[in-house]
């Protein structure tokens, strides 16, 4: 196809892409004047109800906003250079027809790399469209047409990737657009009575009135359900990619791999300062190419079994040896609290202390 043709071709797909933001743009438009003024100034009588109720949903409203335009605004993060590979590198790649010899390429430049992830049959995970070395969490987006750093997913209603950069906007976006559909449906509920039993006034506001409670308890549904799965994400430190498949180490396939426990999880996402939580500016720790990892082969968030089987464990953990490498401030904090032995012999002595918790390795990442 000609360059003209495919810059036309996807002019009309990123128009196309457009569609159902402005589709939830022009919802929120018609449910603002819905409430605010056939809702609120039209039909209630009570002026402190009205005041109050006013106030509530503007705050909320407000707040759904911003991280709605956060979500849609905020560029994805993409792997730094050094993950990209150079020049003299991409080269020697092509000169090799088998894909071992690749392989081993890809092996000497990962070593200087943080990098422990694999594919399934254990290869190193490489972009051929970017012509990088993913980071661990990093997937290509076929829609984005580029690798995105701890890709969840690519959202059609925000038209964006839904990555490191921008997780936590997504989850908040999620939250506050239950607030604000749960408050419309608390507050339009008595006068949704009032519809059916004839007491409103036969005005427009009374139809306004009626489709706005459908519509916010319908929305309500599939966004608690929505919201309540992201965070079950948010508290095993999966993505929704991983949740599907769980990443591959070293050690073999292991889905609670990244995950550090509930508190430590949900603070790489959301940060440090409380202040910020509820805010929709950016607060998450690390740098999205790195992670702590903590390898482990059951989850560490469960409480141990008695019975389970702990001399697997330990030999799986004693098998494995793993670069030290020095964490990034932000990652260091993770794992403050975190027990941690750098080689076997150490986890072998805490066996034989006679515990009874899994041995838990912690990986240090760059």
């Amino acid at each position: 196809m000609a360059p003209s043709g495919t810059r036309i071709k996807r002019g009309c797909q990123r128009v196309l892409y457009w569609i159902p933001v402005l589709f939830i743009a022009v919802i929120v438009a018609w449910s603002y004047y819905a409430y605010v003024l056939q809702l609120c100034i039209e039909s209630i009588d009570d002026t402190g109800e009205k005041v109050v109720y006013l106030l509530v949903y503007h705050v909320v409203f407000i707040m759904f906003v911003w991280a709605y335009w956060q979500t849609i605004f905020t560029q994805p993060m993409n792997p730094l250079k050094e993950f990209h590979l150079s020049y003299s590198d991409k080269e020697l790649l092509e000169r090799e027809d088998r894909g071992e010899s690749q392989q081993e390429i890809l092996r000497r430049i990962s070593k200087e790399l943080p990098i422990y992830t694999r594919t399934n049959s254990g290869a190193i995970r490489f972009c051929d469209r970017c012509q990088l070395l993913k980071p661990d969490r990093c997937h290509h987006c076929s829609v984005c047409d580029k690798c995105i750093l701890k890709m969840d997913h690519h959202c059609p209603w925000v038209n964006n990737c839904v990555g490191f950069s921008n997780y936590k906007f997504f989850m908040l976006f999620l939250l506050y657009s239950l607030l604000y559909c749960l408050f419309i449906t608390a507050t339009d509920l008595k006068y949704f009575i009032k519809f059916w039993l004839n007491g409103l006034p036969d005005t427009q506001a009374k139809f306004h009135i009626l489709f706005l409670f459908f519509s916010a308890s319908m929305f309500s549904v599939s966004l608690a359900s929505l919201f309540i799965y992201h965070c079950w994400l948010v508290c095993k430190n999966r993505s929704t990619l991983e949740a599907v498949r769980a990443p591959v180490f070293r050690h073999g396939t292991d889905k609670s791999g990244f995950s550090l426990g509930c508190s430590k999880n949900f603070r790489q996402v959301f940060g440090d300062e409380v202040k910020f939580w509820p805010i929709p500016v950016f607060s998450s720790l690390g740098d999205g190419c790195s992670f702590p990892t903590c390898l482990v082969n059951i989850d560490p968030e469960q409480p141990p079994s008695p019975t389970g089987p702990v001399p697997t464990t330990k030999s799986a953990a004693e098998g494995r040896q793993f670069p030290s490498k020095p964490l990034r401030e932000s990652q260091s904090r993770l794992l403050t609290t975190a027990p941690s032995w750098s080689d076997s012999e150490g986890a072998a002595d805490k066996d034989k202390k006679g515990a009874t918790n899994p041995i838990m390795t912690i990986e240090h990442e760059a």
